[in-house]
């Protein structure tokens, strides 16, 4: 039996989420969800915004008591809101409506209540539940004993409850929630998105609880104005730390976070963020401020001179806007008040800080962008006049087809300005144009040929405070440059093992005749290295103030295995000058003679388990390891080992460059020793000895710095302690050992 009730006032059915339901009834209910009611027949007439659609499986009605009993999979909706129960009786004369047996309703947000018996008043705007339970369409649940929901949609709840934690286990047995809120009196205000207590108390995993008199919170993934989860950590220079962020909303994109951080052995320090998203895009930032006493005059030996007492900070922030689909803005900055402070404040541990802003405008075949940047020197031993402000950079590139055989053209203009307060200064201009044509042959080679011209101006000034390998000339240079490249790969594919594998042997020729290099600055290609990424590059530079000017014949193989789980990918090359004359690569970067070094690379994956990367470069005559890296990843997502090794035996003069011979070991895991429990740990350590670096304080097992902790994470809780120790002194930055407590609860801060 159907019918439709028509009613002339409003009943907002979620009255019944009026919740109220025993503290400790946070579970699961097993009461279906109600559904949306049935389409009406076609001449039925549309109900109105105060009519409620109404069906049972029988209906009775007493004339003379003048009530109405629906009984059987009753349901009612208006709008957005249903109810589904058992049984609803209405008792035309006094106004009552009482809903008993398998109660579930739903609300326009989304939320759904389950309770025992719902009684509403006679202006059907108003409703109490009794013994129910409310699951949060953003996240959570809220029960008490005894709840009710006023017309404006706000809920009120006696001795009730609230957690966001999970009330079952993977396998849908019941378990108690990692934590939850209880209070003598709750209230919802679903247009706040936020959740009121009055003497609440919180329990965490069943341990004694701690009194919250008058707290509140916001519920699901929005923001709202409170205090954040408090940091805790202690250092041997500033002592225990104690950090409460409060944050400020100024609107669902915008808000300001402002946080204390209280030291037990220095004064306080400030930090505050900002951030906001617009239509066109977002910026970030962040500013940090103190007192305290800086070393800002350290020596080569590490000591340090301390001042007085003076302000210090750091500010970083980043901003991007995307104006059309081809135009774009974007920025970047980062300084620092002197060259301790971030690590003394374990902030960062950068040694240096770049600040940019760029506009760019990319399409499908061009690129435009218009760049600057400055540099801040964290280095104890640099000078931050010599650091460089490049501004402007612009840089401008063009694809198109040649239009004859079907090669493709790629233009450039570049254009460069470097300033120096206390240094060389250098202006740079060029254009160039580059060929590419790809051709497969019958018999399966991929040929590729290249032609490139370039003509550059430079202009620089006050060289005498460079190294002399860098400064070029004074005053205005030219420089023409012109290569011709052919470039063949010949793959050869077959079975092996159950899979394939692939073997393409790699021959590649370049011409270009000699440039005078030597008379223009050097910039931005000043660390040069072989391996295996720019083995068969067209200029082996890394950038554009040095051109490789010797013609050479560059070969190699590639050999790659796939079979059922398993891939290995193996790439091994060298180069021959082809010419006599003497190169522009210094010794120990592998290029410096006729023949190079041989440089490598080798990858190894076995399922998600293992992944091994070995680069690695081997002097020509000798054989001797000049470069070895290893990264390798062990483990699953849960349990894993990190691996890495790098050694550099390449003798480079420290007047050339200031990476110096060295040797490292990095080490980090996590293991996963019960479902939320894990503990890791990380470690840097220093192998240099005095045979490879005469400079080098190390006695070739230095450690750097480690990591070590534990930590819970489930659904809705983090709880973490972590020791680190740092070995080295760096002015104020001193070495020893630091513990920081981390604790983030879901839908508390953060």
């Amino acid at each position: 039996m159907r019918c439709n009730l028509l009613v002339g006032s409003s009943l907002a059915l979620s009255l019944l989420f009026g919740t109220a339901a025993a503290a400790q009834d946070l579970g699961d209910r097993s009461v279906p969800a109600p559904s949306a009611p049935a389409a009406l027949p076609a001449d039925a007439p549309v109900p109105t915004a105060d009519q409620i659609q109404f069906s049972a499986d029988a209906l009775e009605y007493d004339t003379d008591a003048d009530i109405v009993t629906a009984t059987g999979e009753v349901r009612m909706s208006r709008d957005s809101q249903r109810l589904r129960a058992d049984k609803v009786v209405w008792n035309r004369n006094t106004g009552r409506v009482v809903a008993t047996g398998n109660i579930a309703a739903t609300n326009p947000e989304g939320d759904i209540a389950y309770g025992d018996s719902i009684e509403l008043t006679d202006t059907l705007k108003d409703g109490v539940v009794a013994n129910l339970l409310l699951v949060l369409e953003r996240g959570g649940r809220l029960a008490a004993e005894r709840g009710t929901r006023s017309g404006d949609g706000t809920v009120n709840l006696d001795r009730a409850a609230y957690t966001p934690c999970a009330v079952t286990t993977s396998a849908g047995c019941p378990k108690e929630p990692s934590w939850k809120i209880t209070a003598v009196r709750v209230t919802y205000r679903p247009e706040r998105g936020r959740v009121y207590y009055v003497g609440a108390r919180f329990n965490l995993f069943g341990l004694p609880t701690v009194p919250l008199p008058k707290f509140s919170h916001p519920i699901g993934g929005g923001s709202d104005s409170g205090l954040l989860t408090p940091d805790i950590r202690y250092d041997r220079v500033n002592g225990l730390e104690f950090a409460l962020p409060y944050y400020r909303a100024f609107g669902p994109n915008r808000g300001l976070t402002v946080t204390p951080h209280i030291h037990s052995s220095v004064l306080p320090m400030v930090q505050a963020d900002y951030s906001a998203l617009g239509d066109m895009g977002a910026f970030r930032v962040t500013a940090y401020g103190t007192v305290s006493r800086r070393s800002d005059d350290l020596t080569a030996a590490g000591t340090s001179v301390s001042t007085e007492q003076a302000f210090r900070g750091y500010i970083d922030g980043v901003a991007r806007y995307q104006y059309t689909p081809n135009w774009s803005a974007s920025a970047s900055v980062r300084l620092a008040t002197d060259r301790t402070f971030l690590r003394r404040y374990d902030i960062s541990r950068d040694d240096r800080l770049r600040s940019t802003a760029s506009l760019q405008r990319i399409d499908d075949n061009s690129y435009f962008a218009l760049t600057g940047w400055y540099l801040q020197t964290l280095r104890v031993n640099d000078r931050q006049g010599l650091q460089p402000v490049a501004f402007p950079e612009l840089d401008y590139r063009k694809r198109f087809d040649d239009g004859l055989i079907g090669g493709r053209f790629t233009a450039q203009v570049n254009t460069l300005a470097i300033g120096r307060s206390a240094g060389q200064d250098t202006q740079r201009a060029f254009a160039s144009l580059r060929w590419d044509l790809r051709r497969l042959t019958n018999w399966g080679q991929e040929v590729t040929l290249t032609a490139y011209a370039r003509g550059d101006v430079y202009h620089t000034n006050e060289t005498l405070t460079s190294p002399l390998l860098y400064r070029g000339l004074d005053g205005y240079q030219a420089r023409a440059i012109g290569a011709l490249a052919v470039d063949v790969r010949w793959p050869f594919v077959g079975s092996f093992l159950g899979g394939t594998q692939r073997l393409t042997p790699r021959l590649q020729i370049v011409a270009a005749p000699h440039l005078k290099n030597l008379s223009i600055p050097n910039e931005d290609a000043r660390a040069v290295d072989l391996e295996d990424s720019n083995l068969f590059s067209l200029n082996r530079f890394a950038g554009y103030d040095r051109f490789e000017d010797s013609s050479r014949a560059t070969y190699g193989a590639e050999w790659a295995v796939d079979l059922p789980g398993v891939s290995l990918n193996a790439v091994i090359g060298q180069s021959y000058r082809l010419d006599e004359r003497s190169g522009i690569f210094y010794d120990g970067t592998g290029l410096s003679d006729r023949f190079s070094d041989i440089v490598g690379r080798t990858e190894l994956r076995f399922h998600d388990l293992i992944s091994v990367t070995h680069r690695y470069r081997l002097d020509k005559d000798s054989l001797a390891v000049r470069r070895n890296e290893v990264d390798a990843t062990l483990g699953s997502r849960s349990t894993y080992v990190l691996l890495g090794y790098l050694r550099l035996n390449r003798n480079i003069s420290p007047a050339i460059e200031d990476l110096q011979d060295r040797e490292e070991a990095r080490v980090a895991g996590r293991v996963q020793f019960a479902r939320f429990w894990s503990a890791f740990g990380s470690a840097v350590v220093d192998l240099t000895n005095r045979a490879e670096d005469p400079l080098s304080l190390s006695d070739g097992f230095d450690p750097v710095r480690h990591r070590l902790g534990v930590q819970y994470e489930d659904d809705c809780l983090r709880l973490g302690l972590t020791w680190r120790r740092d070995y080295n002194n760096t002015g104020d930055a001193r070495r020893g050992n630091s513990f920081l407590l981390t604790l983030a609860f879901t839908n508390l801060g953060r």
